[in-house]
């Protein structure tokens, strides 16, 4: 309830928060409930059957078609005859003793830190044994210096930082790791109101823009971006790093024109009236990685058994979060001042992806955000020719010996094996950025391919 909120009106709560007092609210309150009463046999053996049609029916049309021909339970038991599920839900539910149980894992308050965030009050740390604190931080430089000394035991990053900080771009070297990517897409090019005539990007020049830091999507795709409208984003605009939480401050005090930022940062500028949406980043790159779950290769190795446990967490969390029905729980669970400290409407508008987009438009689009932890090494490769690009990176780089030692594609494979699902065939893949293929295996033909570059 409110300060002046009329305490006669039976309306109105008294205090925020659930019945039982250990939750914001009773969203939340009620999606902890939902996960408590799921045991962990039910929880992992959904997660299996989840992967396993994902890996039979790629095609969406295709799986939806045979669900409608045949129906859920049918469908369920034709599965179970020819695959493992219980063999498969057993093997994922195994874990040793965690070697630690108490730790702290930093996070900068963006919705693409989903996951990691909702694993707290939603319960998916307990089941696993742990004890985690997840510790909202100011800025991403800062999650790094914490991660590197200890003080964080692992932490949500942008993907790219584990690859800087591998290569000792802005910081020693220190072999780090990604282990699951934490969202894709899910990030926005957002203007300033008073820029709604400015639409086409050749109109730019002169700008200034924001973004998280040097070493992340936001700044590769905003520069790529730029660079494919003629814009050099060297000379003809200005870009500022700036914690995203600061960002629409900057934009309202107009110290910067625009930026390019995660989602419930560019729809709180829509909300608060001060921006608006001028194109979503899967515009550029649909099915992009951003974030990450990552840890030093020397956490890994000291505490497998923790780590181990921490993961299975996270890909729970994961798993729950894909969901399209649990969306507006998460929106509740994660809003507090703890977590984002942000309206539950600019966060369910980013999750759920019915949103405004500031120029009087409602838009649906349910995977503006979306989750999907597989750490391909093509992502890696594909950030290391931008890294080389922009002059990051000086000199010849082995883009795959680092993207293989940085993101864990084949411990990942190798554990989904081991749970008796089917991986990737092979841990890169091509794709295309605003229309232009990149193959991993031609990384310097690619950097060397654009127009505009440092290198």
């Amino acid at each position: 309830m409110a300060m002046f909120d009329n305490p006669f009106d039976g309306s109105r709560r008294l205090r925020s928060g659930c019945a039982c007092g250990k939750h914001d609210s009773q969203a939340a309150h009620d999606a902890a409930a939902r996960v408590s009463r799921m045991d962990d046999e039910a929880r992992y053996r959904e997660i299996t059957t989840s992967a396993v049609m994902r890996a039979l029916f790629p095609d969406d049309v295709q799986r939806r078609g045979f669900l409608k021909a045949v129906g859920a339970s049918t469908a369920a038991a034709a599965i179970s005859t020819f695959f493992p599920i219980a063999t498969a839900t057993e093997v994922f539910a195994q874990t040793g003793k965690p070697e630690k149980t108490d730790l702290k894992i930093g996070f900068i308050p963006i919705t693409c830190a989903t996951p990691i965030i909702m694993a707290h009050p939603l319960g998916f740390y307990s089941k696993q044994g742990l004890n985690v604190e997840v510790v909202k931080t100011a800025g991403w430089a800062v999650i790094r210096d914490k991660t590197i000394n200890k003080e964080y035991d692992a932490a949500h990053m942008l993907a790219a930082m584990p690859l800087a900080i591998s290569l000792g771009l802005g910081s020693n070297p220190i072999p780090f790791a990604v282990a699951a990517i934490e969202n894709i897409n899910g990030q926005a090019i957002t203007l300033a109101v008073k820029h709604k005539d400015k639409t086409d990007p050749k109109s730019w020049k002169g700008m200034k823009f924001a973004i998280p830091f040097d070493y992340s999507m936001h700044n590769y795709l905003l520069r790529y971006y730029l660079a494919e409208h003629g814009i050099d984003p060297d000379t003809d605009v200005q870009l500022r790093s700036v914690p995203p939480p600061e960002m629409v401050a900057n934009l309202r005090a107009d110290n910067i024109d625009g930026f390019l930022a995660p989602d419930n940062i560019a729809q709180r500028a829509v909300y608060d009236g001060v921006g608006f949406i001028h194109s979503l980043s899967k515009q550029m790159w649909d099915g992009h990685p951003c974030c990450a779950f990552a840890a030093s290769k020397e956490f890994i190795s000291e505490a497998p058994n923790t780590y181990a446990a921490l993961l299975r967490a996270i890909v729970d969390a994961t798993g729950y979060a894909s969901k399209a029905e649990n969306r507006k729980s998460i929106a509740e669970a994660i809003a507090p001042a703890a977590y984002i400290n942000a309206p539950v409407t600019v966060l369910e508008q980013a999750l759920v992806g019915t949103y405004a987009d500031g120029l009087g438009n409602i838009k649906n689009d349910p995977v503006r955000l979306d989750f999907d932890p597989f750490p391909w090494e093509s992502f890696a490769v594909w950030m290391l020719t931008q890294m080389k690009r922009w002059g990051q990176i000086k000199g010849d780089v082995d883009y795959a010996k680092v993207a293989q030692q940085v993101f864990l594609a084949t411990d990942a494979a190798k554990v989904m094996k081991e749970m008796g699902l089917t991986p990737p065939a092979t841990s890169t893949k091509t794709f295309s950025v605003m229309g232009k293929a990149f193959d991993p295996a031609k990384p310097e033909e690619y950097v060397g391919s654009f127009a505009i570059r440092r290198s």
